[in-house]
């Protein structure tokens, strides 16, 4: 029987043989690891995937959601300080494009070991951000807003039991996105990737073309066709392209 290598802050796809690389996949705001299923063992076994479990949802229902995105932050950059022995490669979609961010910076003011490639997609710069405000107190303009945006089983939210156990997270998150203002953005050593959706409602490309002046070390931005939830839409194409970027960073760091 295949050990399990779960820890409470990440579900971990482990291969048979030590990876290459690691890569650390962020959800979206309302998000659980099982968005990521199919990325699990999609690049090889030279790469090990770990998706972020964030509080109140799945497996940690129990678990009250955090509020702050700064709290996530410190949350899972302590979880990945045992694992810098490999390279790591961190990919974050909408909210987990900030987190992934801040993930960085913090692995960068502790003198740890950076990430070898940051991937942000459907996300503004920081210092471009410009909040949408949503009243986490009506249910409904809740749920407006997550159907309209995609990547929520619509299901989930027209069922009024399982409605009432996915709103706490999703209200949390939200709440943590109109928290996070618009901030002078700080220079990362590692080279970045942006991604958007053509069609994306919310996110226009200009503004996730800002990454790079936070990326000296690099940067590239692949603009897909496809709303804010592309990635999902565009499932195959997608792993693709990140699999072809995960290969040449191998191949840098080897």
């Amino acid at each position: 029987m295949a050990l399990n290598h779960d820890t409470h802050w990440l579900r971990r796809y482990v291969n048979t043989t030590p990876p290459g690389l690691r890569m650390l996949c962020l959800p979206h705001a309302g998000g659980s690891a099982t968005f990521y299923h199919r990325w699990g063992h999609a690049f090889g076994e030279d790469v090990e995937v770990m998706v972020a479990r964030y509080p109140g949802r799945q497996e940690r229902i129990l678990d009250e959601p955090l509020a702050d995105m700064g709290a996530l932050a410190d949350a899972l950059t302590e979880e990945l300080l045992p694992l810098l022995d490999t390279p790591l490669v961190i990919f974050g979609h909408s909210m987990g494009a900030s987190l992934g961010y801040e993930i960085t910076l913090r692995l960068q003011e502790r003198g740890a070991v950076p990430p070898v490639l940051l991937m942000v997609s459907g996300r503004k710069a920081p210092h471009l951000l410009t909040p949408r405000v949503v009243d986490l107190d009506d249910d409904e303009a809740l749920i407006a807003e997550v159907l309209m945006l995609g990547g929520t089983d619509s299901a989930l939210l027209e069922d009024p039991g399982l409605r009432e156990l996915v709103l706490p997270a999703i209200r949390a998150d939200f709440g943590i996105v109109a928290r996070y203002p618009a901030r002078p953005g700080v220079q990362l050593r590692c080279p970045v990737v942006a991604y958007v959706g053509a069609e994306d409602p919310v996110v226009d490309v200009e503004s996730v073309r800002g990454w790079e002046q936070l990326a000296p070390a690099g940067f590239d931005l692949r603009v897909m066709e496809g709303g804010h939830f592309y990635l999902a839409e565009r499932a195959a194409e997608v792993i693709s392209d990140v699999g072809h970027r995960l290969d040449a960073r191998q191949r840098q760091v080897r």
